[in-house]
């Protein structure tokens, strides 16, 4: 072989060198780049909880969570069950069990993929600096909510049970129901805040994240209400793999810690 035909040889060797580690750097990130991402919907009171989640799945698993906002229940243009009836594409829905099961009853979620994730307490705030009231009985509860000027509630599960049976359960309904106000789209705790409201009630991780309150406590067991939020798997799903990687992780022991952080009890059995 010549001089000239070695360095030729040697130079088309180089660049099939060249080409080869390109192509398998190609396909080392291409499954990275092309995970579809997770869309996923949730109400009020796993948004802390799935907002400090996301990041860290994310981060494991390469795969990208799109979320949206919104509250379990009602008809405002924000709320979950409104914004599927009108078609928003979602992967899996997380919200109060009881309205998921209705989501599932329209076929807006598919029916059987029910899990419950957490257990959430209802619990009651005011403003910073205020006095922080004294509810650990249902006595003083009940005293609290009389003397006060004000109160705000959550337009989802937990004020549903304000309205519908917990002033009935005290006894004072007609007492103090025209002194509240159902909150629509804001969170409780963002108005009493605000100083529009002297006492806020809410489930415990949806006024927990709220700067500018007080967190008195959680309701006295006698009276208080515990709602399940879980997850379904929305009817316009297109991920289901990326779904169930996403639901592993919420419910491992990992992820356990950082929701009982935001004032959640973990309930789900790992995946």
């Amino acid at each position: 072989m010549t001089p000239f035909s070695l360095q030729m040889a040697r130079r088309a060797l180089l660049i099939s060198a060249v080409a080869l580690a390109a192509g398998c750097a190609q396909q080392s990130i291409t499954p990275q780049a092309s995970k579809e991402p997770v869309r996923l919907m949730t109400s009020g009171g796993f948004t802390e909880a799935h907002k400090r989640l996301a990041p860290l799945f994310t981060q494991q698993t390469g795969i990208a969570v799109e979320s949206a906002y919104g509250s379990s229940m009602g008809s405002s243009p924000t709320a979950i069950p409104t914004r599927l009836s009108q078609g928003e594409k979602a992967d899996v829905v997380i919200l109060a069990r009881g309205a998921l099961d209705d989501l599932a009853a329209k076929g807006l979620v598919k029916q059987g993929t029910q899990i419950d994730l957490v257990r959430s307490a209802v619990g009651v705030a005011v403003k910073k600096g205020a006095p922080i009231p004294d509810i650990s009985t249902e006595d003083k509860l009940r005293q609290v909510l009389l003397n006060a000027k004000s109160i705000a509630y959550s337009a989802s599960a937990s004020g549903t049970y304000y309205e519908t049976q917990m002033l009935k359960k005290l006894g004072i309904h007609d007492q103090v129901m025209p002194k509240s106000k159902k909150i629509v789209t804001e969170r409780v705790g963002t108005i009493v805040a605000r100083g529009e409201a002297d006492i806020g009630l809410q489930q415990v991780s949806e006024l927990l994240p709220i700067e500018g309150i007080s967190y008195a406590g959680t309701l006295p067991d006698s009276v208080q209400h515990y709602t399940l939020f879980s997850a379904g798997t929305a009817s316009t799903s297109t991920n289901p793999q990326g779904l169930e990687q996403l639901l592993k992780f919420y419910t491992s022991p990992a992820a356990a810690q950082t929701i009982r952080d935001t004032g959640l009890e973990p309930i789900a059995k790992p995946r």
